[in-house]
């Protein structure tokens, strides 16, 4: 059975696990396989910890959804990052921040269960409309915010992806999805 729940220190290991195994089924085809290939749990484990996003009183938060004890899932929500910047933060607007369902799970209701949770939480907190990002070239996750009510607003951002061997970063399009919650 599905649970969700809020993350706990304990969660980074799993955590980043889910993460990096998203982005290498997600984004294959879309960002180069060598980026693809270096991501490291540990070190994004690490970082879940260097910022502190267990933390109850830190800004963002992050849902985990678990079946049989295993984490499947998580997102993090909070107020909106302009610029996509953790320490310029626009109270006006809530954004769910990440979003990501341990590939074997995709299509089976965690993904949806879990945008209702964050939807809940942003809602709880005051928030009337909430964004998020998507990679333009992200068709499935552009098709699954479509589904579940969010449009294109017409803003983009270009995420730079750092390359080896001193080469020039990958530059990829993102595009800002935004919905009421109050609709």
């Amino acid at each position: 059975m599905l649970t969700i729940r809020r993350e706990t220190p304990d969660d980074a290991e799993a955590i980043a696990g889910v993460h990096v195994r998203s982005w290498q089924a997600g984004y294959a085809g879309i960002m180069p396989d060598e980026v693809l290939r270096r991501l490291n749990p540990a070190a994004w484990a690490q970082r879940r910890r260097d910022l502190g996003t267990a933390d109850p009183e830190h800004p963002f938060t992050t849902l985990v959804t678990e079946v049989d004890g295993a984490v499947t899932g998580f997102a993090t929500f909070g107020p909106y990052r302009n610029n996509q910047d953790r320490a310029d933060l626009d109270p006006a607007y809530g954004e769910i921040v990440t979003m990501y369902v341990e590939p074997a799970r995709w299509g089976g209701g965690t993904g949806r269960a879990l945008l209702a949770a964050a939807r809940a939480g942003l809602a709880e907190r005051g928030w009337t409309e909430y964004r998020l990002w998507v990679l333009a070239d992200n068709v499935r996750a552009r098709l699954f915010f479509e589904r579940a009510g969010l449009s294109v607003d017409g803003a983009e951002s270009t995420y730079r992806i750092p390359l080896s061997g001193g080469r020039d970063p990958v530059a990829l399009v993102e595009l800002r999805y935004t919905a009421r919650l109050d609709g």
